[in-house]
């Protein structure tokens, strides 16, 4: 339930440029939205000037006229809360595309002429109004309720999805529920608040997209959002109720990487915001994911997945509602107890409709033409994320893990929404072209790539994990640290030139890109592995500089060492699968780290003069 902002009313268009309108005789509030024009196109105030209010329309402006009418709704910008989400395509207003899709619509019709598209600020039409759902009360009449309470729950996909009294209700007394089977607009129930007034309870409530929804406290960081990919969970972990930042140039696998997050991550719900996205990747997206198979259930991936869809054809306005709507999604799921990843894809075309629009509304222009306000509005973004105690009883506590893709023009990190995101995010993954173009996949660097959670997660790793967790992934980015000047050293005198101690270092730290860092995406084998398989892959691999050492001082020349059985089998140990696998990843360290002179093979023969091709 949402209290309506002002008595509706009614002015005329006086002035429109784009998704930018002017309307007077209105007195709107700031935030109210609006409908313009005769097919009632959703719109938004966003400024007052005497008797004109700036309306952000939502939908394509084509064909409106000076002197068109708008209405005011009295109510806010709202995402609609409750069953239904889950395995669902929105747009960014939270219209059903796959409903849509499903009834053959091709495009959205705009406004209110296209009835099944239409929005409308007092019912739920983003959700399914005729699937029916079994409610279970867990009060009866006369109990005591107040804001965010468990009044019951339906099944829905894999979750027991809670229904809540709005947080911005009660307290009261439960007056009337009952078992019922319902669709989430019927009564279910109804509250008598204290100041005399009655509720109906239904299993979908409004909130406005734009207001965090509240918690009793927020929790610091104590474990990490588990991902599968061995370069995060490793080398760079995000914490449950962290951000992540994605950037990179076109190309370097942001949307592989956010795709294998949404499918391997251990978050119990996943909110995917498509925002201002080529056409046929969110068409690609679409036609995957309800084929792919969820591993933690077995069932399909989308029955714990909310698309938001808005392609770069969409009207822009409808980006900056895109991620508000998807984060408000999201903090509902939170508030239901469970643990939430917000991936976002990408910012950087939510900020580009905050320059058009400023543009349009004649603003100031800040930075490379975007608003002056642009580091405000995605500190407010990011702050939305985090771990917190749910309002309501019985206690609940969720999270929500944000992780913004960034999309820098020329892969450029300096310029102004990538520069912002850093100072917002606790988690750098840099995707870098030069690994991408060598089919290095994640690509991302670990040079300019960090998190600010090492020592919060460190305990839980420890616990959870490996207890020398933090000292392998120290030796592991030393390593790769020493490589890089090597190879700066070796460009200018020749590899023949550096001693076979740095000869041994390049080796190993080779050895951890490709059978460590480097992970095949599409291998069933090599998607996704759990963290205890993953540390016990890397104790192997840094093994190779203790045993490739020892060989050489027993008197095996590098390229003797490099052949060893041994290594060929640890080159391939990263698509090792079954139960015991980390018990012959152990066995692979031991004998990794034992390798000797005379345990190398003997190329000399193999290698001479006359030998067979």
């Amino acid at each position: 339930m949402t209290t309506a902002i002002a008595p509706p009313g009614k002015g005329r268009v006086v002035r429109a440029a784009g998704s930018v309108v002017r309307a007077a005789g209105l007195a709107p509030a700031i935030g109210e939205v609006v409908l313009v024009g005769e097919r009632g196109l959703l719109g938004e105030v966003i400024r007052l000037e005497a008797d004109v209010a700036t309306i952000q329309v939502y939908e394509e402006t084509a064909g409106l006229r000076i002197g068109d009418p708008v209405t005011a709704t009295g109510r806010p910008l709202v995402a609609w809360l409750g069953p239904g989400h889950l395995g669902a395509t929105f747009d960014g207003l939270e219209r059903p595309l796959d409903r849509l899709a499903a009834a053959g619509a091709v495009h959205l019709a705009a406004g209110r002429a296209g009835d099944a598209s239409a929005i409308d600020v007092d019912r739920p039409v983003g959700l399914d109004l005729d699937r029916r759902w079994a409610f279970v009360p867990s009060h009866s009449p006369g109990d005591r309720v107040g804001p965010g309470d468990v009044l019951g729950e339906v099944r829905d996909g894999p979750i027991r999805h809670r229904i809540l009294v709005p947080p911005d209700v009660g307290p009261g007394t439960v007056r009337d529920i009952a078992p019922a089977d319902a669709t989430v607009e019927t009564q279910v129930g109804l509250l008598a608040l204290d100041d005399g007034s009655t509720v109906p309870v239904r299993l979908a409530h409004a909130w406005p997209v734009r207001r965090p929804r509240p918690v009793v406290r927020r929790l610091a960081v104590e474990r990490p959002l588990v991902t599968g990919q061995r370069v995060l969970d490793m080398l760079f972990p995000v914490a449950e109720g962290g951000t992540a930042v994605i950037p990179g140039g076109f190309g370097t696998g942001k949307t592989v990487v956010e795709q294998a997050l949404a499918r391997w991550s251990d978050a119990d719900v996943v909110v995917y915001v498509g925002c201002g996205e080529r056409g046929n990747e969110m068409a690609e997206l679409l036609a995957t994911f309800p084929a792919l198979a969820d591993p933690r259930t077995g069932g399909p991936l989308l029955a714990r997945t909310v698309l938001i869809a808005n392609t770069s054809n969409m009207p822009v306005a409808a980006r900056e509602a895109s991620v508000q709507v998807g984060m408000t999604i999201a903090e509902y799921f939170r508030d239901q107890g469970l643990r939430v990843a917000l991936l976002a894809d990408s910012t950087s075309r939510w900020a580009e409709a905050l320059r058009e629009i400023g543009g349009r509304l004649e603003e100031l222009p800040g930075e490379e033409g975007y608003p002056a306000y642009l580091g405000s509005r995605l500190a407010a973004f990011y702050e939305r994320a985090g771990r917190a105690v749910a309002v309501g009883g019985p206690e609940r506590t969720g999270s929500v893990t944000l992780v913004a893709a960034v999309s820098p023009p020329g892969g450029d990190f300096s310029e102004p929404v990538t520069q912002a995101s850093l100072r917002l995010g606790g988690t750098l993954w840099a995707l870098q072209t030069d690994l991408a173009h060598a089919r290095h996949f994640p690509a991302i660097g670990w040079t300019q790539s960090y998190s600010l959670y090492l020592d919060a997660l460190g305990p839980w790793y420890a616990a959870n994990v490996d207890r020398d967790w933090a000292t392998l992934r120290a030796t592991a980015i030393e390593l790769l640290a020493r490589e890089r000047v090597l190879l700066d050293v070796v460009a200018l005198v020749g590899a023949d030139a550096i001693p076979d101690g740095d000869k041994v270092v390049l080796e190993v730290a080779r050895l951890v890109r490709e059978a460590f860092l480097q992970q095949h995406a599409f291998d069933p084998r090599d998607a996704s592995r759990p963290p205890r398989v993953q540390v016990a892959l890397l104790r192997a691999v840094l093994a190779a500089e203790g045993g490739l050492g020892r060989a050489i001082e027993g008197g095996a020349t590098l390229e003797a060492a490099l052949a060893a059985p041994v290594l060929e089998e640890l080159a391939r140990a990263k698509t090792w699968t079954g139960e015991d696998v980390v018990v012959r990843l152990a066995d692979l360290e031991r004998r990794v780290g034992q390798l000797t002179a005379a345990t190398a093979v003997d190329t000399t023969e193999s290698t001479g003069p006359g030998a067979e091709p």
